[in-house]
């Protein structure tokens, strides 16, 4: 019942998002719930992960190494593309690429094991970008979106360790400790982390009507682009460097599906609302995306050569 509950998120995230659009009121009050009901997400990607997850990780040097670099790299850097191209005001190209610079979202988990990709591997190298993330994002917005906007990023750092670092870590450690009372309740985790990113997209939506009324079409063009681009140089880089099939499909989800719900509170925190739409936007598009390029690969996976099977074992 909560997979089959969990798997709809897309329609939920929908739903939600037009409950809110229509009714903003109901949701506004909540705005200060945006921040812990993050923190309880990352809090149960914590709980899901064990110190052995990062000891596996470190026997895929190759695909952790690339679809790290890739993750770091290829999302920020066409979000800024994307944003000049389209001729965003600096709100909505630090809202774009704080969306592009931080880790890979938990649903690319999901998709992967959707996508009959390798799961163990997109959990370890979520886990690995989610910590460098908290580094790597505010350094990056401050890179790449600080010219047209002043992006504290001393302050940002400091949040993203309140907000990521330290609720992962007590989410490992408990799951460490107690390990037989979490895999109790392991099954909800999901339902969990899936209704607290609904409410923040649905807060966000609520908070933001009017903008979404002027600058929502221009910007879901962008996130739609963004999105697709990341997947399909996400696979296809992942190919050019000799990767089997199942890691490649693993690489473009990591690459592709972001923690925009993390890029939200940010953009909410310290920035303005029209900031917040990009993540708010992605949140909702990159489940339907891949959802339904899981549902692809998962009936049409194409197998790999040979050749790329024993240069990927080397």
């Amino acid at each position: 019942m909560i997979a089959r509950i969990t798997q709809l998120f897309p329609l939920w995230a929908i739903l939600f998002s037009i409950v809110a659009y229509v009714q903003p009121s109901l949701f506004i009050s909540f705005k200060s719930a945006i921040v812990p009901l993050l923190t309880l997400i990352m809090l149960a990607m914590g709980l899901t992960l064990t110190p052995s997850d990062f000891v596996n990780a470190a026997r895929r040097k190759g695909a952790i190494t690339l679809g790290v670099i890739l993750q770091f790299s290829i999302m920020p850097v066409l979000a800024l593309v994307i944003s000049l191209l389209m001729g965003f005001s600096p709100e909505q190209t630090v809202g774009m690429v704080l969306v592009g610079s931080v880790a890979g979202g938990t649903s690319s988990n999901v998709m992967a094991y959707l996508a009959k990709g390798d799961v163990a591997l997109s959990i370890s190298m979520t886990a690995i970008s989610t910590l460098l993330g908290v580094l790597f994002t505010p350094l990056l917005t401050g890179l790449l979106a600080g010219k047209s906007v002043d992006v504290p990023v001393a302050a940002m750092l400091m949040s993203l360790v309140k907000i990521v670092l330290i609720p992962v870590g007590i989410g490992v450690a408990i799951n460490t400790l107690a390990r037989s009372q979490i895999k109790r309740i392991e099954p909800a985790l999901p339902l969990i982390s899936m209704v607290s990113i609904v409410m923040i997209v649905a807060i966000v939506v609520a908070l933001n009507k009017d903008n979404l009324a002027a600058h929502g079409v221009a910007i879901a063009i962008a996130v739609i682009c963004h999105n697709g681009l990341g997947l399909a140089l996400g696979y296809g880089l992942a190919r050019l460097f000799g990767f089997e099939a199942t890691i490649c499909r693993t690489i473009a989800f990591e690459v592709g599906l972001q923690n925009s719900g993390l890029a939200t509170a940010l953009a909410m925190k310290f920035f303005t609302p029209v900031a917040a739409i990009p993540g708010t936007l992605f949140s909702v598009w990159h489940n339907i995306s891949g959802s339904i390029l899981a549902g692809y690969w998962s009936r049409h996976g194409a197998e790999e050569s040979p050749e790329a099977q024993q240069a990927s074992a080397n």
